[in-house]
């Protein structure tokens, strides 16, 4: 059995690992956790098991990828926080994402990660929870919290 090139798997995947990275970083560090992501799967894809669901590895690494991002963050202090632009709410449909950002940002890290795994990333409870250390059923009930506080956070405005 073949593999199918590289550059295919980051067409096919490409967004969903962004949606994952963006949901749990700022657009900045989102974009580095997406190419280390894609560096990582690059390097491992050779000797991946033929039977290995894709979307869920580099869902999986993408997920990694990101909280080494917030434990690197979270080791600095307040000087150290870089300068960055503010993002361009003026693109339509970027104000919303950024609603949706600070809404995410609001919940309990369990909380946020399985929203993320589940909603964004596509991943069945199952591998969600293999990815966060708990239960399937923990990793569900930790999602319904999630997207519960979230309709709460924004207002339900588009219910």
């Amino acid at each position: 059995m073949t593999r199918a090139p590289f550059d295919s798997i980051v067409a096919q995947h490409g967004a969903r690992v962004w949606r994952v990275c963006r949901a749990l970083l700022d657009e900045p560090d989102a974009d580095d956790a997406w190419s280390d992501t894609f560096l990582a799967a690059l390097e491992a894809y050779p000797g991946l098991a033929h039977d290995t669901s894709i979307e869920g590895w580099l869902v999986t690494i993408a997920h990694r990828k990101a909280i080494d991002v917030l434990r690197r963050r979270s080791g600095l202090t307040i000087g150290d926080v870089p300068d960055r632009p503010a993002p361009d709410s003026t693109v339509p449909g970027r104000a919303r994402d950024l609603d949706l950002a600070r809404a995410l940002a609001q919940l309990p890290q369990r909380q946020r990660e399985t929203v993320v795994l589940h909603h964004l990333g596509g991943l069945p409870f199952t591998e969600v929870a293999a990815v966060v250390g708990s239960s399937a059923d923990a990793a569900r009930r930790a999602s319904s919290d999630g997207v519960r506080r979230l309709r709460e956070l924004l207002g339900e405005r588009d219910a």
